[in-house]
């Protein structure tokens, strides 16, 4: 059998935490008289990219997506949608068996500094890795390969010892490229299959 990773990168938005509301259908009523919902949608989530990457502020983002929309909506409002998340035990429980074992685990997330507040100052999510690793912070965002070359710099690890975990086809490619092990998860497949899935790396 191959030698198993030294390290595992997890993302956070589907693979170990998960949304408490319908965030669509929530957004949708922030839409301003007349504008199609699914418009509105787009236009908000185009307006968080510059803040995923540590470039502004997303609240004043959505502020001015609520004027062109011309929404009743306050920022306030908006923002609190991006509490509505929460953690799933059973993958914690993974992430630290893995760390009993060894093996260095890693958050690699796409986040505005606002949603990384709730989950590093708040939720304390730093608790669980070894390193934690956030768009805004790094100043670049999955799936640019240079995210994942930042992160391999900071862990130390060459590209072929590490393994990295995401819910979105593209940001694993990206890893991918420059010769990480990468692998698609999504929890609607259920955490037997993560754990089947780092089986097949000797991790478990």
């Amino acid at each position: 059998m191959p030698t198993p990773p030294a390290a595992v990168l997890f993302d956070a938005d589907g693979v170990l935490q998960r949304p408490t509301v319908d965030w669509r259908a929530a957004l949708a009523t922030f839409a301003g008289p007349g504008q199609n919902p699914d418009d509105f949608i787009l236009e908000l989530m185009a307006s968080e990219l510059p803040s995923i990457m540590g470039k502004g502020d997303f609240a004043d983002a959505i502020a001015e997506v609520l004027a062109r929309s011309n929404s009743t909506a306050e920022v306030s409002e908006v923002l609190e949608l991006w509490r509505h998340f929460e953690s799933v035990p059973e993958v914690i429980e993974i992430i630290q068996e893995l760390r009993a074992g060894g093996v260095g685990c890693h958050l690699a997330t796409n986040q505005q500094s606002f949603r990384r507040m709730i989950m590093h100052e708040e939720r304390h999510y730093g608790d669980w890795f070894d390193q934690t690793f956030y768009s805004c912070d790094l100043g670049v965002s999955k799936p640019d390969p240079e995210y994942f070359r930042r992160i391999l710099d900071a862990i130390g690890r060459p590209a072929d010892a590490v393994l990295f975990i995401d819910d979105n086809f593209d940001n694993v490619a990206g890893a991918e490229s420059i010769g990480i092990h990468a692998e698609h998860f999504d929890l609607e497949l259920g955490v037997p299959v993560l754990r089947d899935l780092l089986r097949g790396y000797g991790l478990l």
